[in-house]
């Protein structure tokens, strides 16, 4: 028999070519198939190419040979709000990101289950005794300012209430960010009853209230529109780690900073509970923990040493970590949030 003539000979080879292409395709396309999946719904700055999500996801999933998938939520309130209007049928395995003062109303409803996790690693400035959330980092909400701008900082939370007018500030609405009802909570805190008071006093001097971190921060402060911002204590880490400045500074209050700490934990209706165990135990690993400085700008919730990042031991040590009880938070919130309205309008 006469060989195949050259285009021929192409035609059959791409042919095969293909086929090739298409089986290692349904191969590998099984192969993730045949793999446990992990759904975890967490807050969208998690999940960005600048968060700890993507390093996370490629860590745990070299480990456990599984695909691990975030699905991004705008807070951590919308987190808790979303696993509640889904109940049982949720799709979610593990919700990361509630932090300390929606412990409470995340464990009324019922959705959770103990981590099973082993917390006898964990560094908080507090005792921590709850074993169905996984704490995975923390911080303190504080007043960051810009040094070019603000050269002598209020003190205290009392010398900022009654700081001159002229003094702007840009903070964020704890109806929909975690600072501003961390702000909320630390007014609480500090003045207990007199709380309203305060706020009428602070009022003059806010520049702006925003839905959000990030626009207040990035969009506004950064810009320059005002020369403090509410943020946390470790905020000024990330400037001195990345930009190599030390521009912008934590004002250290004398009362003490309002403490966030940032919880993880398993869903009752999770169809994979020991994968969802083994991821919990994942986060508070010393690898896991060393993503979150520079990417969260946290601190991690274990000590992870030499890990830290240089810049972070230049930051603000709070004289007292403030924190009411997530219980008496749960039961006040709204009625705080209404006093808020009053007082700032």
């Amino acid at each position: 028999h006469a060989p195949p003539c050259p285009a021929a000979y192409e035609e059959l080879e791409m042919k095969h070519l293909l086929a090739a292409a298409v089986l290692a395709a349904l191969a590998t396309t099984a192969g993730a198939e045949d793999k446990p999946k992990l759904t975890v719904y967490t807050y969208d700055s998690f999940t960005s190419e600048w968060g700890p999500g993507p390093i996370i996801k490629s860590a745990f999933e070299k480990q456990c040979d599984c695909t691990l998938t975030f699905i991004p939520i705008d807070s951590s309130a919308g987190i808790l709000n979303r696993v509640q209007l889904e109940g049982k049928a949720s799709k979610a395995d593990i919700v990361l990101g509630l932090d300390y003062n929606l412990m409470a109303l995340a464990e009324d409803t019922g959705l959770l289950i103990d981590s099973g996790a082993d917390l006898s690693n964990i560094a908080l400035p507090i005792e921590w005794d709850s074993t169905t959330f996984v704490p995975f980092d923390y911080g303190h909400f504080a007043f960051v300012y810009n040094t070019d701008i603000l050269a002598e900082p209020p003190t205290s939370l009392d010398a900022l209430v009654n700081a001159p007018d002229d003094l702007k500030i840009i903070i964020q609405d704890p109806r929909t960010s975690t600072p501003g009802l961390g702000l909320l909570l630390w007014v609480k805190a500090v003045y207990g009853d007199d709380a309203a008071e305060a706020w009428k006093k602070l009022q003059p001097k806010i520049l702006t209230i925003t839905s959000g971190w990030s626009e207040a921060y990035f969009s506004l402060f950064l810009n320059g529109e005002a020369p403090m911002v509410l943020s946390y204590d470790t905020s000024p880490g990330y400037h001195m780690a990345i930009d190599k400045s030390e521009q912008y500074q934590a004002a250290a209050f004398d009362e003490g900073h309002y403490l966030q700490i940032e919880v993880a934990a398993l869903l009752k209706s999770s169809n994979n509970q020991e994968l969802g165990r083994s991821f919990l135990q994942f986060l508070i690993s010393k690898e896991a923990q060393s993503a979150l400085p520079l990417t969260n700008v946290m601190y991690p919730s274990i000590d992870i040493g030499d890990a830290l990042p240089i810049g972070f031991s230049k930051l603000i040590k709070p004289s007292k970590s403030l924190l009411l009880d997530t219980e008496t938070v749960r039961d006040q919130r709204k009625e705080w949030i209404n006093e808020w309205l009053e007082s700032v309008n």
